[in-house]
């Protein structure tokens, strides 16, 4: 059949309105470069935008892209007000007290990026100064365990890379915590910025849905499948201009989280 993708576009949680309900609401922090973000012309893309997509029509599935913060992705499966929610989202123990996730397909740390003209090297150059995050990420996290430890004198916290990033060209931030990926990505053609350091977290992400989501086995082995005919490993080299790593999540068929 052929699956009908509705891009839906709302405001913080709310939740678009269309004629024809799709089979699948697809809650996004829309704006995570080159995760899901809008275009040019104005469409929702990205890798796993791409992803979700292709399980969508494997499946015989349509499906809705919502705007969602990244910190409600969570209530929002919770309360099956979505049935999927992507956004770079990080397995961990704790969420997956709450929530359910797919088997991974992406590998991932977090980074410090800086002002190149700042002079600031790495970690330990962020005494006395202030660190951005975003709200509730793993990045978030790192940097409250962490405070203590680095000196730093506050922390900003953000709806999404690209207010923060702008924050740290403006001088409102000294350093911003956040994927590695997403950030390498935004300042490939912006020498002003600099990755200075990589922060060793071995993170894996996935798309998340709620505990009890009748189609999570689906969608499950679908993605196994993807990984087998290489299409997964085609999307990585589509959005990061390299080829994922043999042994890694995007290449690999692992177990369900749990």
């Amino acid at each position: 059949m052929n699956v009908k993708v509705l891009i839906g576009m709302a405001m913080a949680t709310a939740f678009s309105t269309s004629t024809m309900a799709a089979d699948w609401t697809v809650g996004a922090n829309v704006g995570n470069v080159p995760w899901e973000f809008q275009n040019a012309e104005g469409e929702i893309v990205g890798f796993e935008v791409d992803v979700v997509k292709e399980v969508a029509k494997r499946a015989g599935k349509s499906v809705e892209f919502v705007n969602i913060p990244f910190n409600g992705l969570f209530s929002a499966v919770q309360s099956k007000r979505a049935d999927i929610a992507i956004s770079s989202i990080t397995i961990t123990p704790k969420r997956l007290e709450s929530v359910g996730f797919a088997q991974p397909y992406y590998d991932s740390d977090q980074s410090l990026s800086v002002l190149t003209k700042s002079g600031i090297k790495g970690l330990d150059g962020m005494a006395d100064k202030v660190v951005g995050v975003d709200t509730g990420s793993t990045g978030d996290m790192w940097v409250g365990e962490h405070k203590s430890a680095y000196k730093f004198k506050d922390v900003s916290r953000y709806e999404g890379l690209s207010p923060a990033m702008l924050d740290l060209a403006s001088g409102r931030l000294d350093g911003y915590v956040s994927d590695i990926p997403a950030v390498l990505y935004y300042i490939k053609d912006k020498p002003q910025y600099a990755v200075v350091a990589r922060i060793p977290t071995g993170e894996k992400y996935s798309l998340m849905h709620a505990k009890d989501w009748s189609d999570s086995a689906q969608v499950n082995d679908i993605i196994t499948n993807m990984k087998k005919d290489g299409v997964i490993a085609d999307l990585h080299k589509k959005w990061f201009g390299a080829d994922a790593a043999a042994d890694s999540s995007t290449i690999k068929v692992t177990d369900v989280p749990k």
